[in-house]
């Protein structure tokens, strides 16, 4: 298995998209002025067991996806890109995919996506599940909220997720 690397352009600044011959494995946002920085892929090269290669290019097609996403068009990432699910396993991947099948401007609480994956009660995996997602942005984990409709929090960054929020309510 071979893994690759580029960076998509996001209001953010830039994320790090990661490859695998199988589809995008990771797509993280930087805490980082310098997206090149070597130890941006540390923490992917260990999970993977193998350092990716620098691949110019690869993300074309993402970065495409997401101008349109960020211009307000319900872009549906899973339906143009393949994943490759290695880094999620158990109920954090169920709790994944299960929040891939929300819609562009819907929401769904934390215990309600736990319901829908199979394991009512498991409302804080679920938030675990988004705070620890491989895939930034490309799965809507910004669309799951407390149960009182407030956003809650998205990692460090809850500004980020108002904006995406904003962004799918117009």
């Amino acid at each position: 298995m071979t893994f690759r690397y580029d960076f998509a352009p996001t209001p953010f600044g830039d994320a790090l998209a990661v490859f695998s011959d199988e589809g995008i494995v990771r797509f993280d946002l930087t805490e980082s002025e310098d997206p090149s920085v070597p130890w941006l892929l540390e923490s992917t090269a260990r999970r993977l067991g193998a350092v990716p290669e620098p691949a110019p290019g690869a993300a074309d097609e993402l970065t495409t996806l997401l101008e349109a996403y960020f211009d307000g068009d319900p872009v549906r990432f899973d339906e143009h890109l393949r994943f490759d699910w290695r880094l999620a396993a158990g109920f954090p991947l169920k709790a994944l995919q299960t929040i891939l099948t929300i819609d562009w401007g819907e929401t769904m609480s934390y215990g309600e996506v736990a319901v829908v994956a199979g394991n009512p009660g498991a409302a804080r995996a679920v938030g675990t599940a988004c705070r620890l997602t491989p895939f930034s942005i490309i799965v809507p984990v910004h669309r799951v909220v407390k149960s009182d409709g407030s956003p809650g929090h998205y990692g460090a960054h809850p500004e980020r997720k108002r904006f995406l929020l904003d962004l799918e309510s117009r």
